[in-house]
């Protein structure tokens, strides 16, 4: 497993980390999985023993059990392990039992850090943007848990541009901690953040962490053109599909060539869309989301071999964003200099 640099932290993570989703498996994560406590133990387990040393999990995932889960399975290994975990603006059961208002961010860590049977939080990222609560109260009670030792750096997940450059612009007026990941969605099914994020971030030195990089499974090769949709799978029909929107033309069109380009390099069309992302400007890891020891195994395979500049350019092409104003005047996304 090849590590990288998170950014401008001189921290090394792996360039896939491990994500906590499926742990538990309740409530609104139930159709991620039900990773019970002896799984979840051999997933972390055969995770380290492959070069994986990031971690990914949240207050909100199956409302804290995943962290227990994590915490119980890295034990006596915890300092080996860099963790995320993220505090969430939803306000329940209780209006105080959320947001990002400092009771709820100073509370919600300690919270995190008993489920997590540790004393700090490697990376303590903003779940999503909190309208309600300004953002110099945020990034106040987030620079004191830094300062008390609680947690060693922060971030943001699910930022638009402006969001996370302001946020940025604030920490740097005050002399506070910044935000050095962004955790997003990123895919060859969705390319969004690379009109706005994706700049923004190479010019700051934030870091960028992809969540769903098979964008819910759409790109591990088990959806085809003219195929019914498995059944037992995450999205079973074509009617059920949030909070991962496809365009089935574009995303099939998309998995026909990441099979050829698999096919060239005795892979898979998973390792393939994974691989390409490893390619992409900015990326630190991908978080990745597995329900066996099995689909972990076949994950780790992405980083065996690298994709050509030219198969990058392809599916660069067949997966690019409809370049809507003013994007089509200026676009960050092409590949070559100069190019509108």
């Amino acid at each position: 497993m090849k590590l990288r640099f998170l950014g401008k932290t001189g921290l090394q993570v792996s360039e896939l980390c491990l994500g906590t989703g499926s742990f538990g498996g309740t409530g609104i994560y139930q159709k991620s999985g039900e990773i019970g406590q002896k799984e979840a133990d051999a997933i972390v387990s055969t995770a380290m023993a492959a070069g994986i040393n990031f971690f990914n999990t949240a207050e909100i995932y199956s409302d804290g059990l995943a962290e227990e889960i994590l915490g119980k399975a890295l034990g006596a290994r915890r300092k080996e392990a860099i963790v995320i975990s993220k505090v969430h603006p939803a306000r329940s059961p209780g209006p105080n039992d959320g947001g990002h208002s400092r009771q709820h961010i100073i509370d919600g860590c300690h919270a995190s850090l008993k489920r997590l049977r540790t004393d700090y939080i490697d990376l303590y990222e903003l779940h999503a943007f909190d309208p309600d609560t300004p953002l110099e109260v945020t990034l106040r009670a987030l620079d004191d848990l830094v300062r008390a030792g609680k947690v060693r750096y922060i971030g943001c997940s699910n930022y638009t541009g402006w969001q996370l450059m302001k946020a940025l612009a604030i920490s740097d007026h005050h002399g506070w901690e910044r935000f050095v990941t962004l955790e997003a969605m990123y895919s060859l099914a969705a390319r969004g953040l690379e009109y706005e994020l994706v700049p923004l971030c190479l010019d700051q030195g934030v870091a960028i962490l992809a969540f769903s990089p098979l964008h819910g499974g759409f790109l591990s090769g088990k959806y085809r053109r003219g195929q019914p949709w498995p059944k037992g799978t995450r999205f079973d029909s074509p009617e059920n599909t949030e909070p991962w929107p496809i365009e089935s033309e574009k995303l099939f069109d998309t998995i026909e060539e990441l099979d050829r380009i698999a096919r060239e390099h005795s892979a898979t069309v998973s390792q393939t869309a994974l691989n390409y992302l490893l390619q992409k400007p900015g990326v630190s890891s991908l978080i990745i989301g597995i329900r066996t020891v099995k689909q972990l195994e076949e994950d780790l395979k992405a980083t065996d071999w690298q994709m050509s500049a030219a198969e990058v350019a392809r599916l660069d092409k067949l997966s690019e964003p409809v370049r809507r104003y003013p994007y089509f005047i200026f676009n960050p996304v092409a590949t070559e200099a100069g190019s509108t």
